[in-house]
């Protein structure tokens, strides 16, 4: 979701990735949000996500190791660089939230009633030691 100073709603970016990890939508959604904001003609952009790993890594503070994680955060970061005031990242509890967790449902309600209607989960993974 995209607001002003004044939290007037600018846009909202809710879109079905298919099946991927946690970690991916996060970028994704912080990738999207970046782009929606920049086209918007953003001065400044403030990126708050209750993902702690993703705030941390696209301020610096800690690395990023997975392959896939390495591209999304050097896509994130390049449109970082393009908003002219530049990006702050701040990290807000899950209850703090709940508008991008409602947007994040309509993306994934949208994917399973079109291009994932035929998904079903997998089965969990066999005890590697039952009994235990």
């Amino acid at each position: 979701m995209v607001t002003d100073e004044r939290g007037r709603v600018l846009g909202e970016v809710s879109e079905g990735i298919g099946v991927a990890t946690n970690n991916v939508a996060e970028y994704r959604a912080a990738i999207a949000g970046l782009s929606r904001a920049r086209d918007l003609g953003a001065g400044s952009v403030l990126l708050r996500s209750d993902s702690k790993l993703l705030i941390e890594q696209l301020a610096g503070r800690f690395r990023v190791k997975n392959p896939t994680l390495v591209k999304l955060h050097q896509q994130a970061r390049g449109l970082a660089r393009s908003i002219p005031g530049g990006v702050a990242f701040e990290h807000v509890r899950r209850e703090r939230n709940r508008e991008a967790d409602r947007l994040a449902n309509r993306g994934v309600d949208a994917w399973l009633s079109g291009a994932g209607a035929g998904y079903s989960r997998p089965e969990p993974a066999p005890e590697l030691f039952p009994g235990s």
